[in-house]
């Protein structure tokens, strides 16, 4: 096996945390370091955390790097497994680094490194039609795939990252998140649950950065689940005990979407643009209606039945894929002229809630 002496300087920012500064010729880094794609394997685990390659962005970064004087400056971010190790030489003479040599070892079938930012740039200086292309790179050992993903999201928090890989991303990181970023970990951790458990009822059926194309946003679900969590059911499930929150609110949320197909089977397959039922201002109201449904069981939690019974209530007054909302007064709209905004899901889930409302009293005075 080849080992590649690269020379480095060593800074120690935190006890146990320690990077490297290095120079390396670009064209050499995916004989050690690979894109740690993100994909889901066969039992629905995430891997990796990389989007695919921008081919726009490298073509343009190659011809960049193709004419007379170019110039990269800005560094790349690469993690190393355990089996990089680096030997001292000596010290800075404030003692802020150490200088030395970073050993890579170079296996083509079980590379050491992963690319955890500068893939375009990376692909663009290996296809180029250069030589070399020296390059600096800062470096990190990695304990974890966690804390590899870790970095990558911070490093690129300010940068356009698709928010669903985001999202997708958040539930596979251990360590604490920017604010923004970490209220919406429990939430995305949830939608994870129901996207790739088999016996879910929404199995498949959020579109994600490893599951594009499905008929649900995964950002409609983060807010259904998110409003439940500050003030709905899921808010009651969390104050239990960790293991059994986890639990109760899985039967819960399974029982509510197995209920909601079982009351409107023939929307159920119906993509947005044809039944507002799974378009984002149908998810959400969906959400306030199973709070106000689960805040009428106070003894126990509310079952697939109770749910299917419950919206048997309520659905001769939805209009989701034909005719006109009847709001009161003199506001009606029709189906699909029903948009995914505050207003408009404020206007429907104020409508359902009272629907249901009356139809408890009219229960109770049976």
């Amino acid at each position: 096996m080849t080992v590649l002496d690269i020379p480095a300087l060593a800074l120690s920012q935190s006890p146990g945390k320690t990077i490297y500064a290095f120079g390396v010729d670009a064209k050499s880094i995916p004989t050690f370091a690979s894109v740690s794609r993100v994909s889901r394997d066969e039992d629905g685990r995430l891997l990796g955390y990389q989007r695919p390659e921008v081919r726009k962005h490298i073509a343009e970064i190659r011809a960049y790097v193709e004419s007379e004087e170019p110039m990269v400056p800005n560094a790349l971010v690469l993690a190393f497994d355990s089996r990089v190790r680096f030997e001292p030489t000596g010290s800075s003479a404030d003692g802020a680094s150490t200088h030395g040599v970073l050993k890579v070892p170079v296996d083509p079938e079980d590379k050491v490194g992963w690319i955890v930012d500068g893939q375009q740039r990376i692909a663009a200086i290996r296809e180029a039609r250069v030589e070399t292309f020296p390059m600096f790179a800062i470096g990190f050992v990695a304990e974890s795939d966690s804390e590899a993903r870790e970095q990558f999201m911070l490093v690129n928090s300010t940068k356009p990252l698709p928010k669903n890989l985001i999202y997708e991303l958040l539930p596979g990181v251990d360590a604490r998140m920017p604010s923004h970023l970490d209220k919406r970990k429990l939430p995305a951790s949830i939608l994870e649950v129901l996207n790739h458990r088999e016996d879910s009822p929404l199995y498949q059926a959020i579109s994600t950065a490893t599951n594009p194309g499905a008929k649900i946003k995964d950002n409609s679900i983060l807010r259904f689940l998110e409003n439940s969590l500050s003030d709905g059911v899921l808010y009651r499930i969390r104050l239990l005990e960790t293991d059994q929150a986890q639990t109760v609110m899985q039967q819960v949320l399974f029982g509510y979407w197995s209920a909601v197909r079982r009351t409107w089977p023939e929307l159920w397959d119906l993509k947005p643009r044809q039944s507002r039922l799974l378009h984002g201002a149908g998810v959400v109201t969906l959400g306030f209606l199973m709070d106000a449904i689960s805040d009428g069981f106070r003894d126990r939690w509310p079952t697939e039945e109770d749910f299917t019974t419950h919206l048997a209530g309520i659905k001769p007054h939805c209009r989701w894929n034909e005719g006109y909302w009847d709001f009161g007064g003199d506001v009606k709209r029709r189906w699909d002229d029903v948009q995914n905004t505050s207003q408009d899901v404020n206007l429907l889930a104020n409508h359902l809630t009272r629907q249901y409302q009356r139809w408890v009293r009219d229960q109770a005075n049976t």
